[in-house]
């Protein structure tokens, strides 16, 4: 009877699964690698007798080595704005309820609205002109020359309200009866919600007025 020595049975081993790579790593080692491949190719089958110099090689590596660091430069710029933009949104939510300074259009809701005029060093008057939504002149005003702060109330002549609504206001600066200079009105109102859109920081006021970061001209705290 034929008997067969027992035999141990071989161990298994498990190789760990390769670590993966980033998206942007993998895409670059694999075109790297098909670099390499056509150069070699290239080289393998270039004119025995006109071969190609050898600065050309060197500069196709240069090149390849120039992108590779500027896909890798893009993907770092790529997660900062993202940091920058988080931080940006972060350090804005203190703006909201801010008194906000600005040239923007002038809400009108039935109670004064406050504005900082801006005249001419050589006016000895000066009027606040006030245009509705449409274009339409509704109101002027004598304003002090010096300009500065000043309380637009939104009455009529007769003392009545103007209808609510959106309105521009300008300053008219005037020598001698003649107009030298016109200014924006700029006007106050409170952040209510800070957003981005399109790459850029908006602000949108409690009137509805929505303007851009870079607009804002002054910020107060109007509890202090």
């Amino acid at each position: 009877m034929d008997v067969s020595p027992n035999t141990a049975p071989t161990p298994r081993t498990t190789t760990p699964p390769p670590a993966k790579a980033k998206d942007g790593e993998a895409v670059l080692s694999s075109d790297f690698e098909t670099f390499l491949k056509m150069l070699t190719t290239q080289m393998e089958n270039q004119d025995p007798l006109n071969p190609l110099d050898s600065a050309e090689f060197a500069t196709q590596l240069a090149t390849f080595s120039s992108v590779e660091q500027q896909v890798m430069t893009n993907d770092l710029l790529t997660d900062l704005n993202g940091q920058i933009g988080a931080l940006g949104m972060a350090q804005l939510s203190g703006w909201i309820g801010m008194e906000a300074t600005a040239d923007m259009p002038l809400a009108f809701e039935g109670t004064p609205v406050p504005l900082t005029l801006t005249t001419s060093a050589q006016a000895d008057t000066a009027q606040l002109v006030i245009h509705d939504r449409n274009g339409t002149l509704v109101q002027r005003l004598d304003v002090p020359a010096g300009g500065g702060r000043f309380t637009w109330t939104g009455l009529d002549a007769s003392g009545a309200p103007l209808p609510q609504g959106e309105y521009s206001a300008t300053v008219e600066s005037y020598a001698r009866g003649e107009v030298i200079e016109s200014h924006p009105a700029q006007v106050h109102a409170t952040i209510v919600e800070a957003r981005q859109m399109d790459g850029q920081t908006q602000l949108v006021m409690q009137g509805g007025q929505t303007v851009t970061a870079q607009q804002i001209i002054a910020l107060r705290d109007p509890s202090g």
